[in-house]
């Protein structure tokens, strides 16, 4: 079992094709899982992520808006010593307070941030740095020209891949011209989103997917939903990984021998 890679265009950077999410490593508020759980201790994290990069994964997904996630990782993954690739983003803030997200695509704010998360995570360089976006796709790359913030970014050497998780086709597509990476969500139930991904093809850049499980909502009338999912994604050649997040060993375990059992 061996999970495959995709290099990203014009980065340098392989990702495996499935990533580790990790929201429920920081917050557990204002999450729209079906049930409630507890933030994970710092050894139930590195066991996690051991467990990870044994079984082929080498990519981690973090935001601000995951609470606290950016920060245990910056202090954990100093002590597993694994050349991890780290895609955070930009754009939204969280207010644990009274679970309410925050967004600002101001120039200073994303540049603030970016700066931010370097501190956070302990790295000199960002390897992927994503738009989080609020759903105004078109707005944030045309009116705020969020892309073209993190562009000047990469130029300067503080990131290695620039992107946008978005939420609208034509935001995507938009953000396909100016990115590396775009973030869409697809899974067997929901497939609004197939055109950028087809799109992103043509342009050989990258595609990542979210709530490739729908976000633990799976289907009850599939006997296996997890790899109905999976097989439904990784048909499509652009995408280059799928984020998953987990706090549960077994069900890590799992969800990889399905992505793997997806190209077979």
């Amino acid at each position: 079992m061996s999970l495959p890679q995709s290099t990203i265009t014009n980065t340098g950077l392989s990702v495996s094709a499935l990533g580790l999410g990790t929201v429920k490593f920081g917050r557990n508020t204002g999450v729209k899982y079906p049930s409630a759980f507890d933030l994970p201790s710092d050894k139930d994290i590195l066991n996690l992520l051991d467990l990870a990069w044994d079984l082929g994964i080498n990519l981690i997904d973090t935001a601000p808006a995951y609470g606290t996630s950016e920060q245990r990782l910056g202090k954990l993954l100093k002590q597993t010593k694994k050349d991890w690739i780290i895609a955070t983003k930009a754009g939204e803030t969280f207010n644990p307070s009274d679970a309410s997200s925050h967004y600002d695509f101001s120039p200073s704010t994303l540049i603030n941030s970016v700066h931010n998360s370097l501190k956070q995570l302990q790295r000199d360089q960002l390897d992927i740095v994503l738009i989080h976006s609020d759903g105004n796709d078109i707005d944030i790359i045309q009116q705020h020209r969020a892309l073209d913030t993190l562009a000047d970014l990469k130029q300067q050497g503080l990131i290695r891949a620039i992107g946008m998780s978005t939420k609208t086709v034509e935001g995507g597509l938009l953000a396909l011209d100016q990115s590396d990476i775009v973030m869409v969500m697809h899974n067997a139930h929901y497939q609004a989103e197939k055109t950028v991904i087809e799109q992103a093809a043509k342009q050989s850049k990258a595609i990542f997917i979210k709530k490739a499980l729908a976000s633990g909502h799976l289907d009850p009338n599939d006997t296996d939903p997890v790899q109905t999912n999976f097989n439904t994604i990784y048909q499509f050649p652009a995408v280059a990984s799928v984020i998953v997040g987990s706090l549960n060993p077994t069900h890590l375990q799992s969800n990889i021998e399905k992505a793997c059992a997806a190209f077979d």
